[in-house]
């Protein structure tokens, strides 16, 4: 705000780690096991919640004149959800282990997977774009195919290659081996995603969701949250700061406002409906609608890709970067609303589902 620090590539480089390291802490916090247990109420509220966001979103953002790429890549920002904050609501109000409390988990990590497949399709679009100006349609071809053989490559990695790796490295006689291993899958994973057109952030985060399928993920959680957040994850939240331009908001607080509207309620809605489909009750979805509205550090990684790819002025990014902030703000209060009459509405997970 004050331009007391400038961005420098230092600063930048670290910030880069940083989302690397997130997103892989990310994917290690992913419950599969979850996910699986509640696998229909998760997955229809997680498409609910991510259709909605890119429909209302992404047509507001149309509205407001802004160009198809930043209406459409405004929608995917939205789309993601971010239940940290959901989760110390949750476990302040006794209502975790809810089945309300797990579907929101278990549909938390169907968004995030879901919002960083559009995150893929999005960079990938804007890279073909740019090669069909000038001509380049071998290329397109040849970049959809290395991005298809990435996902392969994914599974591959997540369902034997990752745990087979945990395991050897255990048995290596050095000092944090399994955290060293850990480190390569990520970074590999990222760097191979980079390499094929993607974000780095989309290697790193399925490679947390590699490791957290071998029998070390508690272990990885417990060593590399202090890695990432000693310096590097810090570090990313001060880029975006300095990313930000404060001249373009002023001019744009009727945007915002709508924006934040639009943010909170087409969660609310689309994750409510979600659950209301799928048999919970009409204040249950209102939980669940309102523990989804939460954007954090998901819509905070993915609204700064779109700037570091060009999907994305600094001025959309400035004012993105509010409205995800008012946005997680708003949501607690939100959620803390739908719980207060409801406690003892609330059925343990072992009596439902």
């Amino acid at each position: 705000m004050f331009n007391w620090v400038q961005p420098n590539q230092l600063l930048n480089v670290f910030s880069d780690i940083g989302v690397i390291m997130l997103m892989f802490i990310g994917g290690l916090e992913s419950n599969l096991t979850l996910l699986r247990r509640f696998f229909k109420p998760a997955i229809v509220v997680a498409l609910c919640g991510v259709i909605m966001p890119v429909i209302f979103m992404g047509g507001a953002a149309m509205a407001f004149h802004f160009s198809a790429f930043e209406a459409a890549y405004i929608g995917v920002i939205f789309s993601a959800t971010s239940v940290s904050i959901s989760v110390a609501v949750l476990r302040e109000y006794h209502a975790l282990d809810t089945s309300e409390g797990a579907t929101i988990l278990g549909a938390a990590v169907a968004d995030d997977i879901v919002g960083v497949i559009l995150l893929s399709v999005m960079i990938s679009l804007m890279g073909t774009q740019g090669l069909k100006t000038t001509g380049q349609h071998t290329d397109i071809a040849l970049i959809l195919l290395e991005q298809v053989a990435f996902f392969g490559g994914t599974y591959l990695v997540v369902r034997w290659v990752a745990p087979y790796l945990m395991s050897i490295s255990e048995k290596l006689l050095m000092n944090s081996s399994v955290t060293i291993m850990s480190m390569v899958i990520c970074l590999g994973m990222a760097w191979v995603a980079d390499a094929v057109g993607l974000s780095g952030a989309v290697g790193a985060f399925f490679a947390g969701i590699a490791v957290a399928h071998s029998p070390y993920r508690e272990l990885m959680e417990a060593h590399m949250e202090p890695i990432g957040y000693a310096a590097f994850i810090p570090l990313f939240f001060v880029g975006i700061g300095l990313s930000m331009s404060f001249r373009y908001l002023g001019q744009s607080l009727g945007l915002i406002v709508i924006m934040t509207i639009l943010a909170c309620l087409t969660k609310l809605l689309g994750c409510g409906l979600g659950a209301r489909l799928t048999g919970f009750s009409l204040h249950s979805s209102y939980v669940i609608g309102s523990g989804m509205i939460s954007r954090g550090e998901m819509g905070m990684i993915t609204v700064q890709i779109g700037l570091q790819s060009g999907l994305l002025s600094n001025a959309t990014y400035s004012k993105m970067v509010l409205v995800i902030i008012l946005a997680t703000m708003i949501a607690p209060f939100m959620l803390k609303r739908a719980l207060k009459p409801s406690k003892k509405e609330l059925a343990p997970v072992s009596d439902q589902r």
